[in-house]
């Protein structure tokens, strides 16, 4: 059975390791396929007239361009999407703090022992600190100056 299970296993990664170099040679046949439309377009311009030349160059440079604008602009719409989503999640957390609270206030006090001694721990804890701001010795001019300004 354990024989059987490793050569399943070996099976397995070898199909893996074929689909894998497969789809790199499928990958190597595009590239020198691109690579060869560009050295032909390359041959072709340097056949033109300097002018030309110029204008061609240009005319790639904003279509590059134009292109990523388009992948900017996919990927700010990725990101507002995600900003939307995560301000949901934050409001629906929320609520769920605010309506715990609440819960937590109709309780009498005689049955939260625990949560007392909690708050006593952190009061502790909040008492240990001595500011609120963490910085290097060496800024502290800088900082200074900051919070002058």
């Amino acid at each position: 059975p354990v024989l059987r299970l490793l050569e399943a296993q070996l099976q397995d990664q070898r199909r893996e390791h074929e689909e894998e170099m497969e789809a790199l040679k499928n990958q190597v046949d595009l590239m020198q396929e691109e690579l060869e439309k560009q050295q032909q377009a390359f041959l072709q311009t340097l056949q033109l007239s300097p002018e030309v030349q110029v204008e061609f160059g240009l005319q790639q440079e904003i279509t590059r361009l134009t292109n990523e604008n388009l992948d900017l602009k996919e990927l700010l719409e990725k990101l507002e999407k995600n900003e939307k989503k995560l301000k949901k999640q934050l409001k629906i957390y929320m609520k769920k703090v605010q309506d715990f609270e609440a819960s937590q206030t109709t309780v009498p006090a005689e049955r939260r022992p625990h949560e007392r001694n909690m708050q006593v721990a952190v009061q502790r804890k909040e008492k240990d600190f001595q500011g609120m701001l963490e910085y290097y010795k060496e800024d502290e001019p800088l900082l200074i100056r900051n919070l002058i300004t």
